[in-house]
């Protein structure tokens, strides 16, 4: 059998193991974007042929940063958007929950009333 401490510890672990992935999949996948956002750009001021060197620099620097931009206005868009499901959700699983727990100790009553009447 385990400690009680031993188990929490466990717990702490996991979560910070878990918290490591998150942190890790998130950078991945920033550093994702910021390939794809530079690479969009070079695509974009490749069209542009008649550009100095210093102009597609510039071309490229603008339109990545403007991509990443874009991106993170999204993901704020998308993260805002889950945040006010979640808690929508769990305010209509609360609901749920507690009708669900009065239907039961009605439920209950009535039986506990049919029970009785049939031991009289």
């Amino acid at each position: 059998m385990r400690r009680p401490g031993a188990v929490a510890r466990d717990e702490r672990q996991s979560q910070e193991y878990a918290r490591g992935l998150n942190e890790l999949e998130g950078y991945l996948l920033s550093q994702a974007e910021a390939a794809a956002a530079l690479s969009g750009a070079e695509a974009f001021a490749a069209l542009m042929p008649w550009l100095t060197a210093a102009q597609r620099d510039e071309v490229v620097r603008l339109y990545a940063a403007d991509r990443l931009q874009v991106s993170r206005a999204a993901l704020r868009r998308v993260a805002d958007r889950a945040l006010e499901l979640q808690c929508q959700y769990s305010t209509r699983s609360r609901a749920l929950q507690a009708k669900l727990l009065a239907l039961f100790l009605s439920a209950l009553a009535g039986f506990g009333m049919v029970l009785l009447m049939l031991v009289h």
